[in-house]
């Protein structure tokens, strides 16, 4: 069985630290349970299928990055980040937008998923590979949608926060958007790198590739 790289013990580490810190004292705990929940999903995930289906260093760090963008979320509530809250009180915004950004960085996701599917289902073409991709991160970003909306039903006012709409009645289609667009600012910037690492981590598409 292969072991665990430096790095990724280095990134598991800084998981496992934040997740103590955001867990003391949140501002509130029914809903830091809702932020962090999914989060810690996707961990035990990625933990389950290290050993038989490793990503590249770089997708996992960008799970990091959006593990870690849940776990901040979760202590604080999306409407309330201290840098956020400073952000919107120097420039006079109407609201915090933390939520805005972290839909954004969802978007980046579409790094993992794009290695999975090249790896798995044995489409080469890049341009669908990335189009396929893109149509799963905005399948999340829905779903996501649809989850808060379901729980802020069940659970009445104390979802309010995890709802984080601060008022916004297209609050779900500026997530939805700034996800799409996330994950074309991914694309652009990182294809050609992810494409690199790949190559140098030996991971090639199913042989019965789709070119």
């Amino acid at each position: 069985m292969p072991r665990f790289k430096i790095i990724d013990m280095i990134l598991l580490a800084t998981i496992a630290t934040v997740f103590i810190w955001s867990a003391i004292q949140p501002r509130d705990y029914f809903t830091w349970a809702l932020e962090v929940t999914p989060a810690v999903a996707l961990l035990l995930v990625l933990l389950f299928t290290y050993h038989r289906f490793s990503l590249t260093t770089l997708s996992y760090t960008g799970l990091t990055v959006l593990i870690l963008m849940m776990f901040i979320g979760g202590h604080y509530t999306y409407d309330d980040v201290p840098l956020f809250e400073s952000i919107q009180k120097a420039g006079h915004f109407q609201r915090n937008d933390y939520d805005r950004f972290g839909h954004f960085l969802k978007g980046f996701a579409i790094l993992p998923i794009r290695e999975v599917l090249f790896r798995s289902t044995g489409i080469k073409n890049k341009f669908w590979t990335s189009a396929i991709s893109m149509s799963f991160v905005m399948s999340i970003a829905a779903l996501y949608e649809i989850v808060e909306w379901l729980t802020a039903k069940i659970a009445g006012t104390p979802a309010k926060d995890f709802l984080g709409t601060q008022g916004d009645l297209w609050d779900s289609q500026w997530d939805m958007s700034l996800a799409f667009l996330g994950g074309i600012v991914c694309l652009i910037l990182f294809t050609r790198f992810h494409d690199r690492k790949m190559s140098e981590s030996g991971l090639k598409p199913k042989q019965d590739a789709v070119n």
